[in-house]
């Protein structure tokens, strides 16, 4: 049995009961040139460029789905390379979660060559005059795929976010608005005269300073402190 095919190029589905003549013939030759019309077909993710933070990369994919000759002999589709993947984005704002090998997806093939506007990312001609081509792939993740580690779920019950290693946020101000917070450890309670109260578990800590008002953690003074042992005083504003 035929292993690989040479080309990208659609294998021919004739056989000899093609030869019949008439509209069985016409149908054979109909359907012949159809095959070799491109749409969309299930893909693996081989190997994948310019993932993280970073322009929108290129995966080589797979397909999964095999190619039949007219004597029904099954051939491997060869790789697809530099396909474009699909990251939501909007203007410098962005969700990355780049695929990885081995992910399952969609290849959608445009009905002209646009290996110009990959290059140029503008308007830009043909640069050849194939359609529905393998090599005009664009990928599209997120089907057949396995049980998530790490996730943003939106549930019926409210948005879980999850992490198995850890959470960073990263701004010159976060600002967090709750009635309360609860954690494994406590619960951390903000009230509506906007004081808050931290009870349980572990406590809050920072690599920086921490104010009260406008009492630092780190730099505050104590008053009414004896010698001999007393109780010190609250700290100075």
């Amino acid at each position: 049995m035929p292993q690989s095919a040479n080309s990208y190029e659609q294998l021919s589905n004739l056989n000899i009961n093609h030869s019949l003549g008439g509209v069985t013939e016409f149908n054979a030759v109909v359907t012949n040139l159809m095959s070799k019309i491109q749409t969309v077909t299930v893909v693996k993710v081989v190997a994948v460029s310019g993932a993280g933070v970073s322009p929108v990369g290129e995966v080589d994919v797979q397909p999964l789905v095999q190619m039949l000759d007219g004597a029904g002999n099954v051939y491997l589709v060869g790789k697809i390379f530099s396909v474009p993947y699909f990251r939501l984005q909007g203007g410098t704002n962005a969700i990355i979660c780049d695929p990885v090998v081995g992910d399952i997806g969609l290849c959608a093939f445009a009905s002209r060559d646009i290996s110009a506007v990959k290059r140029n990312k503008a308007e830009s001609a043909p640069a050849s005059r194939r359609q529905h081509d393998w090599n005009d792939g664009l990928y599209i993740g997120g089907f057949l795929n396995g049980t998530p580690a790490q996730y943003v779920q939106f549930a019926s019950d409210g948005i879980v976010i999850h992490s198995p290693t850890g959470i960073t946020l990263e701004a010159p101000s976060i600002k967090l608005q709750a009635s309360s917070v609860t954690t494994q450890t406590g619960s951390f309670a903000v009230n509506a005269s906007q004081t808050a109260q931290f009870t349980g578990g572990a406590g809050i800590s920072s690599d920086g300073d921490v104010k009260a008002g406008s009492v630092s953690l780190k730099n505050h003074t104590h008053k009414g402190v004896t010698t001999g042992g007393g109780n010190t005083g609250k700290p100075n504003s």
